[in-house]
């Protein structure tokens, strides 16, 4: 590394390490070898890819109880399993800081790549990614970054929501609204454009008091249903719900039961994700249905890929796609 650079190992050392005693033309120079030689600098890359029984790929997720990513997790594990290599997981619990604890204690046991479900919001600071990116370290999103080029595995949140939003229109609701998720999530923009633009299709007009800030748990949606349709009438109340996840459709469920309003037959509820329990509650559960393990899968296959690759490779990009669950929780109106 430091041959071809024409630099020093002290200096090259101070470049990966940030020291602020390298000059801007220095550190480009050594940045471009960087990204010509693929160099990775842990210990881990050090002449390519280990092969000692150690390898691991670290998981980042944003939410420990949503059976959502204890799906993608599984489809991950799986494939990393196959092909030598331990998952190691951690949950930011929404929280950007944790976020970037967590990736740099990952970075220091030594993990091989990362698979990151980033927290998006106004206090977000990208620049861990971006410092990622530049020292060539090897990791997937499993959410969209608009400005990073990086090796992403999603779906399409705006065609699922906006299925989900169609389906109930075709069902003959003219009333409906929509239980928005929190707002560190790109998936819950992406769902009410989807919603958005399943109304411009249609003979409904949408405005803004039609999206309900809810968020991505149980009680959020149990809250939420509670304070917002405890005080309508039978007349004033819509007709279907499209919630921002399977969890806040059944914490809906729950709320709308205890305030004596029946599902379906009073409010349709379609749910996102297809959890596991969306089948077992009391009203099996409308959903669109997320290929979650396949996710996972693609996420580690990709990752491990790039971590095995002595060359630098164009980011992969896989969109997957979402399909609808028909069960008992919504009717024709």
């Amino acid at each position: 590394m430091a041959e071809k650079s024409g630099f020093s190992k002290a200096t090259v050392s101070a470049v990966l390490n940030d020291a602020d005693t390298v000059s801007d033309s220095t550190r480009r120079k050594v940045e471009q070898v960087i990204d010509e030689l693929n160099y990775r600098p842990r210990s881990a890359a050090r002449g390519g890819f280990r092969d000692d029984g150690n390898r691991s790929v670290g998981v980042i997720i944003k939410e420990g109880g949503n059976s959502y990513y204890a799906d993608i997790l599984s489809g991950a594990r799986s494939c990393a399993r196959q092909k030598g290599y331990t998952i190691l997981s951690a949950s930011s619990g929404g929280e950007y800081a944790s976020e970037q604890q967590i990736v740099d204690v990952m970075k220091g046991k030594d993990v091989d790549g990362l698979i990151v479900v980033p927290v998006l919001n106004s206090d977000t600071d990208l620049s861990y990614l971006f410092d990622l990116k530049r020292r060539n370290f090897p990791f997937v999103l499993l959410e969209t970054i608009r400005g990073i080029r990086a090796n992403l595995v999603d779906v399409d949140n705006e065609a699922a929501a906006k299925m989900g939003t169609s389906y109930l229109i075709e069902k003959g609701h003219r009333q409906i609204i929509h239980f928005a998720g929190p707002e560190y999530s790109m998936h819950s923009e992406e769902r009410t454009r989807g919603m958005r633009e399943a109304f411009s299709e249609s003979s409904l007009a949408f405005h803004d008091d039609l999206v309900i800030p809810a968020g991505a748990r149980l009680e959020d949606g149990y809250e939420t249903g509670e304070a917002f349709f405890g005080d309508l009438s039978s007349e004033e109340r819509p007709t279907g719900v499209v919630c921002y996840n399977d969890l806040v459709a059944i914490g809906l469920i729950r709320a709308l039961r205890e305030l004596g309003i029946a599902v379906p037959e009073d409010v349709s509820v379609i749910g996102c994700d297809d959890i596991e329990p969306a089948k077992y509650v009391s009203v099996p559960l409308t959903t669109i249905q997320i290929p979650k393990r396949e996710m996972g899968r693609h996420a580690a296959e990709i990752l491990i890929k790039d971590i095995e690759s002595s060359q630098k490779t164009a980011p992969s990009q896989v969109h997957l796609e979402a399909e609808i669950i028909e069960r008992a929780s919504t009717t024709t109106n």
